[in-house]
């Protein structure tokens, strides 16, 4: 396994820690991992995405050309992105901030109103989390979600202890939303 992942989104709506629980998951499964951010000078509502790889082999490089998996938070960063991911790979987008359509025929997309599922169970700046779970569903052949349930607990800081139980319960209803 080689998995090539980009988050992309925002500043504030947590791209890099959903970005950070993949590649905790990837760790604690005892995986070769790499967890890259980048984002702008503004911070919170600049751009913002980072670039997790999670492997059985070696990494070479963090820098990722071509993801296999591309999970999209707003806009402007589909309109960067949705180019570059492989034929056969997987789109996940948040319909409810997307209103644009894929027009490519050879990726999987997955369209998931994740601020609105996140805003329904009172938690609206966990959008990211319903985004993780939705990407876990598409990549089920390849991870087991009780491994990012698992790492979701172990990882999230202590002062923030509070918000895990919430966490895993956005990434469970990202991971059984029904695409229709």
């Amino acid at each position: 396994m080689y998995e090539q992942i980009v988050i992309a989104g925002f500043g504030g709506q947590g791209v890099l820690f959903a970005g950070k629980i993949l590649a905790y998951m990837g760790m604690d499964t005892g995986k070769e991992l790499s967890w890259l951010p980048s984002y702008g000078p503004e911070m919170r509502g600049g751009t913002c995405n980072c670039s997790v790889i999670i492997a059985d082999s070696q990494i070479g490089s963090p820098i990722i050309q071509r993801p296999d998996a591309l999970i999209v938070m707003n806009k402007p960063s589909l309109e960067k992105f949705v180019d570059t991911v492989k034929p056969g790979g997987v789109i996940v987008l948040d319909s409810s901030l997307i209103d644009t359509k894929v027009e490519r025929g050879d990726v999987t997309v997955v369209y998931i109103p994740a601020m609105k599922i996140a805003e329904s169970a009172g938690a609206g700046t966990l959008g990211n989390m319903v985004m993780a779970g939705a990407y876990m569903k598409a990549r089920e052949d390849m991870f087991d979600v009780d491994d990012l349930y698992k790492s979701v607990k172990e990882h999230t800081p202590a002062k923030r202890a509070n918000l895990a139980e919430k966490n895993i319960e956005l990434i469970k209803a990202g991971y059984e939303f029904k695409q229709c």
